[in-house]
């Protein structure tokens, strides 16, 4: 049984900035890295390889340098590690991007049954934690998301159970294959890879799919197939300065200074 990994670059910086004629994010002179979230779903489908005999693919789409994010997938121990490019995937939205993963997916459904597909809950660079879901809802998978602990998996009955972190509470949750997951940061800890597994990934074999494979329709990918694209995006600036105090060494005084600062904007009463 195969298990998919679907992971994204995402720029290193909270400084991005939007393209103003394409709406699209300007990457030239911007470090990436993978999507810390992924990294956490990656080491989940690690886990279940070394202790069930699955095989990993990682698939991910993006320009010709996201080769190097499914590179770290391989030195880590992902069997198969799929790029999707295309110009004509670029400026995709959440809908055409789920589009194009959940082909990529499809296509390799006829290759080796896919029991599970996991995901980072949502990527840092769109906090919208829309894709996954959409990619389940375009397979038919049960999908689980905010999952923080994988209880119990039966490969013979193919079923999963996992705890999902709620506001507040949790939830055991069982599935059967296929089941798409979306996984949080406390999931587990992320592996490093060794220093041979490292040097085996740099000769390893990165599969490019262009939409020549996929043969999705135009209108439903990149910026033709996206309803919704961001307009700006900007760190809010302050106002206005801070309360400053010494809140570790003199505290008395930091709570003394912040209790004048209310009492002069009528804040509390006395």
């Amino acid at each position: 049984m195969l298990i998919v990994v679907c992971i994204k670059q995402v720029p290193d910086t909270t400084q991005v900035q939007i393209d103003p004629v394409t709406n699209t994010l300007v990457r030239d002179g911007i470090p990436f890295i993978v999507n810390p979230y992924d990294t956490h779903a990656l080491e989940a489908a690690l886990q279940l390889k070394d202790r069930f005999g699955f095989r990993v693919a990682a698939i991910s789409m993006g320009p010709p340098n996201a080769e190097a994010t499914l590179r770290k997938a391989l030195s880590l121990g992902v069997d198969k590690a799929i790029l999707l490019s295309d110009r004509v995937f670029g400026g995709a939205d959440t809908l055409a991007t789920s589009n194009v993963l959940t082909r990529a997916i499809q296509l390799l459904n006829k290759q080796e049954e896919v029991g599970l597909v996991l995901c980072g809950k949502q990527t840092i660079d769109g906090d919208t934690a829309q894709v996954g879901p959409g990619i389940a809802t375009r397979l038919g998978y049960t999908q689980l998301t905010l999952v923080d602990r994988v209880e119990r998996v039966d490969s013979l009955s193919r079923k999963i159970r996992v705890r999902r972190k709620l506001e507040g509470r949790h939830e055991i949750v069982e599935a059967p294959f296929p089941a798409m997951i979306t996984v949080v940061r406390e999931l587990n800890q992320p592996r490093y890879p060794t220093v041979p597994m490292r040097l085996d990934s740099a000769d390893a074999e990165v599969t490019v799919w262009n939409n020549e494979v996929l043969k999705l329709d135009v209108a439903t990918i990149g910026l033709k197939g996206s309803p919704t694209w961001v307009s700006r995006i900007f760190s809010p600036e302050r106002e206005k300065g801070e309360v400053v105090g010494d809140g570790l060494n003199d505290p008395v005084a930091a709570a003394n200074l912040l209790i004048d600062k209310l009492l002069s904007k009528d804040l509390i009463a006395v």
